[in-house]
């Protein structure tokens, strides 16, 4: 049986609790309080690591979201750490950001008019494609 690790259950936790309801909220940031992790997950005497574990990579990686900035005092170890991020989508930019892939949709109409159509063109591409003489 799989044991899951203390920061396993806050990455869980922040997920579940802030991340997926901030979502459906359509909200562009959150604010997660260390203190409140720790307590909700009943962890004691471990505010060090929820605060590694509201910060790691895998946490930001794993819920699309960049950590925008925290407060608290300047060892980043309390409970009153309160940390701010910024939801993207899963494509790694803001909602509502238009996607750059997209925007190249229909480029080459007007290329493919001139040589008679997107499907006359790959027809005679695939007839050429052996060159004169040579066999399929």
């Amino acid at each position: 049986m799989e044991r899951t690790s203390h920061a396993d259950r806050v990455r869980e936790h922040a997920r579940r609790k802030y991340i997926e309801p901030a979502r459906r909220r359509r909200e562009a940031t959150i604010r997660i309080v260390a203190g409140e992790v720790q307590k909700a997950v009943r962890l004691s005497n471990r505010v060090s690591l929820v605060c590694q574990a509201l910060k790691s990579h895998k946490f930001l990686d794993e819920n699309h979201l960049v950590l925008e900035k925290w407060d608290g005092p300047p060892s980043g170890m309390s409970t009153t750490v309160t940390f701010t991020y910024r939801l993207l989508n899963h494509a790694g930019k803001k909602p509502g950001t238009p996607d750059p892939f997209l925007s190249l949709r229909g480029i080459g109409k007007e290329v493919f008019q001139s040589l008679g159509g997107g499907e006359a063109f790959i027809r005679k591409e695939r007839e050429q494609f052996y060159g004169t003489g040579k066999s399929k």
